[in-house]
């Protein structure tokens, strides 16, 4: 038996108590309800005013939040099937698996894009509005899509390929491991996830360290006028959103190498795996997704003005 069949057999027998398992259900749900009802408040701010969805910024970050609901709602979904009908057709759960699969990976290559949008904005800013317009940014998030659909999609493909006709008729633990247990298929998306977090954090570096130094170098020169005096505060704003962007794609990337981090947790607590497993799913699945709006809308001076009408029912003055 493989490490992933013996992690899913682990999954499977550990059954928690009916009082743990309505408390876990609870936790999950009342999270999922909360963050939810942030991003909803950031959505319809979003649509109801032309300022935002004109600006490239506004734009990723609203695709950032659009696909993190997707993903939590997904997640959550799948966690209260495993403890409510515990099996599932294995069609249905591919769909799933596939759609949560895409949204996951979505995520760090949004952070990505909107580093680099950051980058441009503070060391190129003369170029800046011919670069980021909105049409490259919407080529840009279908570009994102595609990477994440054609990394997963083979998975599938081989599936159908590999596995009888009977198998996509059956009940599974819906877990990427039962749907595509091609050990290939586990090996594939390993080396593929290491590429993605490799290449991502290079952006984030790269991008942070050069807008570090453009910030320091621009409040050196005393003799600059007064424009360059306003950029340089503008650069110094966003360097700070920059670190807080930093800790988000840390938590996010975690996702990538989840798998290692549950073997980890299967081999150091191997009688409590089931309560481990739970807390690596609200830290490496929810805390990241929570921390999207706080960073870039409830702190974000805009957004906030017109967000506190949606979500807390306050009219305020435009």
């Amino acid at each position: 038996m493989n490490t992933s069949s013996a992690n899913v057999t682990v999954v499977v027998q550990s059954r928690d108590s009916l009082t743990k398992a309505v408390t876990k259900n609870v936790i999950v749900v009342l999270l999922g309800i909360f963050i939810n009802y942030i991003n909803g408040g950031l959505i319809q701010t979003f649509c109801k005013h032309q300022i935002f969805y004109i600006n490239p910024r506004y734009i990723l970050f609203i695709h950032l939040v659009v696909n993190d609901t997707i993903q939590l709602t997904l997640t959550i979904i799948l966690f209260v099937i495993s403890y409510v009908l515990h099996k599932i057709n294995v069609s249905i759960c591919c769909i799933f698996i596939l759609i949560a699969i895409f949204t996951t990976a979505n995520t760090p290559l949004n952070l990505a894009c909107m580093a680099v949008e950051c980058f441009i904005a503070i060391c190129l800013p003369l170029r800046h509005p011919h670069i980021c317009t909105v049409k490259r940014t919407l080529m840009l998030i279908g570009l994102i899509w595609a990477t994440s659909v054609l990394s997963a999609l083979p998975d599938l493909f081989f599936t159908l390929a590999t596995e009888p006709q009977d198998f996509f008729h059956s009940r599974v633990f819906c877990v990427p491991q039962t749907v595509f247990p091609n050990p290939l298929i586990i090996k594939k998306r390993d080396i593929l996830y290491s590429v993605f977090l490799v290449l991502v954090w290079v952006t984030i570096f790269y991008t942070y360290f050069r807008i570090l130094f453009t910030a320091k170098t621009a409040s050196k020169d005393v003799t600059k006028a007064r424009n360059t005096i306003i950029l340089h505060g503008f650069q110094l704003l966003l360097c700070m959103v920059t670190i807080l962007h930093g800790f988000q794609l840390l938590l996010c990337m975690v996702t990538y190498v989840a798998p290692q981090i549950k073997q980890a947790v299967l081999q150091a607590f191997p009688k409590n795996y089931s309560d481990s497993l739970f807390a690596c799913y609200i830290i490496i699945q929810v805390l990241p997704r929570s921390i999207s709006p706080i960073i870039y809308g409830i702190r974000d001076k805009t957004f906030r003005r017109y967000l506190k009408r949606y979500v807390l029912w306050k009219i305020t003055p435009q």
